[in-house]
């Protein structure tokens, strides 16, 4: 059993406490459950806390497209409706899944469908009837595996208590999951977003149809084996980027790269239509076009605020190219 660096800063007593209940003799887990307790648990987990967690605002750790103010709801709403038609929306309700605290980004916005329905982070989603099912960053926020590649041999990342600190650890694991590559350069690392695709899988399985839209970042499966030796998670704290995913457990937000094959398959498997992956830019552009030239002629003249929102939405080198949408559709049987 091998292990790395040191957290730079102790963890809170009650985090300790928490998962020393929860670990094993040898106060261990592997990753996906240390940052299940560190996101999720009802006790001390991240998202639990009654704190707003995105904006610009004293204490937020970071920002999403949602930030933007209604414009982003807008938009969404119009790509829905011109993806199916004014007379689908109308009858079908439009369900956010993984929506922070406070409202959802329908709030307060013009839109065209019969009802729309709020699901919050970490609440359980049960879907029925004619729908637009919406996710905005749900899928990188959920628990990963991970693996190292050591003397030709894949190895499982852990966490460990040691001394009142929490520190990484490599372990042997078997079967070796069918998804790693055969041979992988040493060290390199994998981050495996599989409880991504069990949470899709979760709602797609349920008796819904109509139009399934996630927004997130995410990678194709041969860039992950491939393009990122150094894997893809990371933490986020006040606006700051960090590989400390050990650091501040409860308090910062840990997070990887999707895989947008693995996502695009628990589709295919729940009877959708073959989906189609856009950045962000492309896909507001090519759907949401009616309402972005209703903008460019009303704001003409002049740099509205709902102007600068759409340029940090699109512009590739804000929100455009960081973040894809995968969109499809599954029919009435």
């Amino acid at each position: 059993m091998g292990s790395s660096t040191n957290q730079p800063e102790p963890p809170s007593p009650t985090f300790v406490a928490r998962f020393q209940a929860l670990a094993g003799g040898e106060q261990m887990m592997d990753f996906a459950q240390f940052m299940d307790l560190a996101l999720y648990d009802e006790q001390v987990g991240y998202y639990r806390q009654a704190k707003a967690r995105v904006g610009y605002g004293q204490g937020t750790d970071f920002y999403t497209a949602s930030t933007s103010g209604a414009i982003f709801g807008e938009l969404i709403a119009n790509a829905a409706t011109q993806i199916l038609s004014p007379a689908a929306v109308a009858e079908m309700t439009f369900v956010e899944i993984g929506a922070e605290p406070g409202g959802g980004i329908l709030e307060g916005v013009d839109h065209g469908f019969a009802h729309t329905r709020t699901i919050r982070v970490g609440e359980i989603p049960t879907i029925s009837g004619s729908c637009v099912v919406f996710s905005n960053e749900l899928f990188d926020a959920q628990p990963f595996r991970r693996f190292v590649s050591r003397g030709g041999i894949w190895h499982e990342i852990g966490v460990q208590l040691r001394a009142g600190n929490f520190h990484e650890v490599e372990f042997h694991v078997e079967p070796i999951p069918d998804f790693l590559p055969d041979i992988a350069p040493e060290g390199y690392r994998f981050d495996a977003p599989s409880a991504a695709v069990a949470l899709l899988e979760e709602f797609c399985q349920q008796p819904w149809d109509g139009l399934f839209i996630a927004a997130d970042y995410g990678k194709s499966y041969a860039e992950l084996i491939q393009h990122t030796p150094q894997g893809t998670a990371r933490a986020y704290f006040r606006h700051m980027q960090t590989n400390e995913l050990l650091a501040r457990p409860g308090e910062q937000d840990i997070t990887c790269h999707v895989c947008w094959d693995w996502l695009a398959d628990a589709l295919g498997k729940c009877g959708f239509e073959p989906p189609q992956l856009e950045s962000q830019e492309a896909f507001l552009i090519h759907h949401a076009n009616q309402l972005l030239e209703k903008i460019a002629k009303t704001d003409a003249a002049h740099l509205s605020r709902r102007k600068q929102s759409i340029m940090q939405l699109l512009h590739p080198g804000n929100l455009g190219q960081k973040f894809q949408v995968l969109h499809s559709r599954r029919r009435p049987n």
